[in-house]
């Protein structure tokens, strides 16, 4: 992992590989950012002009490089677009400082050290500049021939260590800042390597086993329903996806508790680690990334050893309900019923339509604890990224307030997403003349009708909101910002801002 330092060194004397500074759109061309003003003194003022010669107009994400003064330690310039220039006496954006961070993080991969001279003027700052900083060094290379070494992208290995100019060592927030940076980037980059885990190496068992291991590290308490367990409590859902595998299934609880907590908070992943539809086989071309289906569970995961890492008073259980959903002579067919574990009985109409299952036992088990509120996350379904495209997810809900406190926590942490309604009149599309409820609906609102089928699932008077997370979950295109191509970690972030609310008494 990139280590993360603060440092209130001059650029110039800080022996590093590189300097990072921003640069803004102005309405006259680049404009040099605040943090980079000893570079463009050594430029004697004309940094701005030098960078325009070169062709960089400030655009996000935009890098343009140019050798380092006379008299640096550090051979390279490195400036990074930050977008437009803000309006008068404002700050720049918090997410802007993240996604520039990232991507100068990416394009220095093979550097031992970089100083990141952006602008900085507070420790929310300093934490969305680390954050993105270590989000953006991100490097999955477990399989290459090389991955051992460790070198990473392009045969480079990722950025060593960044250092925050302009932050305060000593001062609590600041320190307090980029600690919460480092342990949510590192659960998070640890979801996005589970993601990108071929399913040959992760399966249910083998995710249970990760997650006992970093419960024992962390102080979490963890328990594990497998096969038997599961037949035993009657976990109808669990195990009809996962009849046709040769790996069982498991559902995995998490138990982070606080005894200076008021408030619990349960958060539920789907974790089917492969999803081949099942007897509802998947055409062609959709199988290939079917290993990011247990995005949720990931997910729900990284965001509860976040909250142990961080010491939150609050109490967080997570319920990783994993499966491998196969289809073979034991798998469930299109027309069986299955019994839940809460009792209702569900005809499956369509085995592709597995994720709802496993997750509504693993609702019905949580409700069974009466949290404060319960947010499940779910690779859910393909009529949600049909909606809101590869980047944004939705958020569902049983209660208004709750649904946009959730969306106002996933924006500030700068992850896109839009509350989505869940209208009555397509829960009628799931009656069943054989059960109590189908697992399919009408084809229109696809995704609205999954997240009315698993509201069937959450305790009375339980607060509740589900993200389906099936867009950003996996980046099948190329890096931007902080986002890698492969497995991104959505939504951790938010379920760790969800908790930290929490514990500060200011979510409900």
């Amino acid at each position: 992992m990139t280590a993360l330092t603060l440092s209130t060194a001059a650029a110039p004397g800080l022996r590093a590989d590189a300097i990072v500074i921003g640069v803004a759109k102005g309405a006259k061309g680049p404009v040099v950012a605040p943090g980079a003003e000893a570079v463009d003194k050594a430029y004697d003022g004309k940094l701005a002009g030098v960078l325009e010669t070169l062709g960089a107009s400030g655009a996000e994400g935009e890098l343009t490089k140019l050798p380092a003064p006379s008299g640096f330690k550090a051979p390279l310039v490195l400036a990074v677009g930050l977008g437009a220039v803000p309006e008068k006496d404002a700050d720049y954006d918090t997410e802007a400082l993240r996604r520039a961070a990232g991507v100068a993080a990416r394009a220095l991969s093979g550097t031992k050290k970089a100083a990141f001279a952006l602008p900085l003027t507070d420790a929310a700052d300093a934490g969305a500049i680390g954050e993105g900083a270590l989000l953006g060094a991100y490097s999955f290379d477990a399989y290459k021939e090389n991955g051992k070494d460790p070198k990473a992208k392009n045969g480079k290995a990722p950025l060593a260590e960044v250092t925050l100019l302009g932050g305060k060592p000593r001062d609590k927030a600041y320190k307090a800042a980029i600690e919460r940076a480092a342990a949510v980037s590192e659960e998070l980059n640890r979801a996005r390597d589970l993601i990108n885990t071929p399913p040959n190496d992760l399966n249910p068992e083998a995710f249970a086993a990760v997650a006992q291991a970093a419960a024992k590290e962390h102080g979490i308490k963890v328990q594990v329903l497998d096969v038997k367990a599961l037949e035993k409590g009657g976990y109808g859902g669990i195990l009809g996806v996962g009849a046709g595998s040769a790996a069982g299934p498991r559902l995995v609880k998490l138990s982070y508790t606080s005894s200076k907590a008021k408030k619990h908070l349960a958060f539920v992943g789907k974790g089917i680690t492969y999803d081949s539809g099942g007897i509802s086989l998947k055409p062609a071309g959709h199988n290939e990334t079917m290993k990011c289906d247990m995005s949720g569970a990931a997910t729900v995961f990284a965001a509860v050893v976040a909250a142990a890492r961080l010491g939150l008073e609050v109490n967080v259980t997570g319920w990783l309900a994993l499966a491998e959903n196969m289809p073979s002579g034991s798998a469930t067919r299109p027309g069986d019923v299955l019994r839940m574990y809460s009792g209702k009985t569900v005809e499956v109409l369509n085995t592709d339509a597995e994720g709802r299952l496993v997750l509504a036992d693993a609702l019905w088990a949580a409700s069974q604890e009466k949290p404060d509120a319960i947010v499940d996350v779910a690779t859910l379904t393909g009529a949600m990224v049909l909606a809101l495209g590869n980047r944004t997810f939705g958020i569902m809900g049983n209660d208004d307030a709750f649904r946009s406190a959730v969306h106002e926590a996933a924006e500030e942490v700068g992850e896109p997403a839009w509350p989505m309604p869940l209208p009555e009149h397509l829960r009628k599309g799931m009656d069943s003349p054989t059960a109590d409820i189908a697992n399919m609906g009408e084809r229109m609102g696809g995704g609205l009708v999954a997240g009315l089928f698993l509201r069937e699932f959450v305790g009375e008077g339980i607060t509740w909101a589900h993200l389906d997370i099936a867009g950003p979950a996996f980046n099948e295109g190329g890096p931007f910002g902080y986002t890698p191509k492969g497995g991104t970690g959505s939504a951790v972030r938010t379920l760790v801002r969800l908790a930290e609310l929490t514990a500060a008494g200011d979510l409900g």
